[in-house]
């Protein structure tokens, strides 16, 4: 473990993530190394799951009892919210960091301090706004490991603005883009032709992604809206591309 200048407490944290059983099964990891995503189950305890799902309601003015409510003063699915109670012990769920520090062999991370998402279903007037598939960082080969993650607040369908990724493509980002024809901008690409599928799952449940998927949201075509909250982790010196492709 690095960090020889870590407070006694930080220490302490790192010591107990490194002795904990795998939250990811030997399964889990061959499926993250085969596709570049795994879904961690239960992820966070249901009390500050739910205090983070009411904390982005109140926030929007929105009731899930009330589907007028839902639409007023939306702009986009992402909603600059960052720091509420919850959100940060939902940041620190052991079995989130647990995860990431089998992904990166350690678990000396970095946690990021990021918001959340209110994704409401279509109707006249309001339609999908985005993000749709996109990278989110520098396409120079060879990419190096870089992860990312999003928390479903509640029971999320594939219709209902499911996360979306291409499972796979950090396998095969580098021929893709050696057979692009030249001068082309991938990021103007079809990417959901490479083989976009959206990912169901329950209130809980943790995807980590790796950072050469196409990922991003999806058009709401439910009854419900979707919450999530977004949370990353890194190493404290990750490795990033010197150029922007």
């Amino acid at each position: 473990m690095t960090g020889a200048a870590l407070p006694l407490e930080a220490r302490a944290r790192l010591d107990t993530i490194e002795a904990m059983d795998p939250v990811l099964s030997p399964a889990d990891m061959a499926f993250w190394d085969e596709n570049g995503y795994v879904v961690v189950h239960d992820a966070v305890p249901s009390e500050t799951r739910d205090a983070a799902r009411d904390a982005v309601l109140d926030h929007v003015g929105a009731d899930l009892n009330a589907p007028d409510s839902w639409y007023t003063g939306r702009q986009s699915i992402m909603v600059q919210y960052f720091q509420h109670p919850a959100f940060v012990a939902n940041r620190y769920s052991p079995r989130i960091h647990k995860a990431f520090a089998q992904i990166w062999g350690s678990a000396d991370l970095w946690v990021t301090t990021d918001r959340v998402g209110f994704n409401v279903p279509e109707r006249p007037g309001w339609n999908f706004q985005g993000p749709d598939l996109h990278f989110d960082v520098s396409l120079a080969q060879p990419m190096p490991l870089g992860t990312h993650g999003i928390l479903y607040l509640t029971d999320t369908a594939a219709e209902q603005g499911a996360f979306t990724l291409v499972p796979g493509f950090h396998r095969r980002v580098g021929d893709w883009l050696a057979n692009l024809p030249p001068d082309s901008n991938p990021r103007d690409q079809d990417l959901h032709a490479l083989g976009s599928i959206p990912i169901a799952g329950r209130a809980g449940d943790f995807i980590i992604w790796h950072d050469a998927l196409p990922h991003g949201s999806r058009p709401n075509r439910a009854n419900m809206p979707r919450i999530v909250q977004y949370i990353a982790m890194y190493p404290t010196a990750p490795d990033i591309a010197e150029t922007w492709v």
